[in-house]
């Protein structure tokens, strides 16, 4: 597994995607890459998170960034999350774990004394040369889609 730097180049992916698409890194060359990592989709946190990102698509378009979900959920699963909720994200379907070990976010996790694999709620920022420019890691959902929308305007 990797552990993500800030200032290295950003793995690459290719991942299919809600309504059908595809997405990969080299889409967003040119240009900055708000990536978040989320468990799962339709869980109370998760559906925050994504409504949070949706509403300030627009300001994080203005500062010329793209925004992308990643899950391993299926492209269905993303697709009903998207219909339910008015979601505007992209959202990436990551069910063989590739980009989730490539970016670092699938680790062991803990509930009620049961250890298991899932995805550990993390963001990462990626400037307009595919450089690593921030991470966040362990995310706290309240106030976080603002606070990463600060750092996409400070590049």
């Amino acid at each position: 597994m990797t552990e993500l730097a800030v200032g290295t180049a950003a793995p690459d992916f290719s991942l299919p995607s809600n309504g059908g698409g595809t997405v990969s890194l080299a889409d967003f060359t040119g240009k900055p890459l708000v990536i978040y990592f989320y468990p799962k989709d339709s869980t109370p946190a998760c559906t925050t998170e994504a409504i949070d990102f949706t509403s300030l698509s627009e300001s994080f378009a203005k500062a010329g960034a793209a925004i992308v979900g990643v899950s391993p959920d299926s492209v269905k699963s993303h697709d009903k999350f998207a219909a339910k909720h008015n979601l505007s994200v992209i959202l990436a379907a990551d069910e063989e774990h590739q980009m989730l070990e490539a970016y670092g976010v699938w680790k062991e996790k803990s509930m009620y004394g049961k250890t298991y694999m899932g995805v550990e709620r993390t963001t990462v920022l990626i400037d307009a040369a595919g450089k690593i420019a921030q991470i966040w890691p362990k995310v706290k959902v309240a106030g976080h889609a603002e606070a990463v929308l600060q750092a996409v305007r400070s590049l």
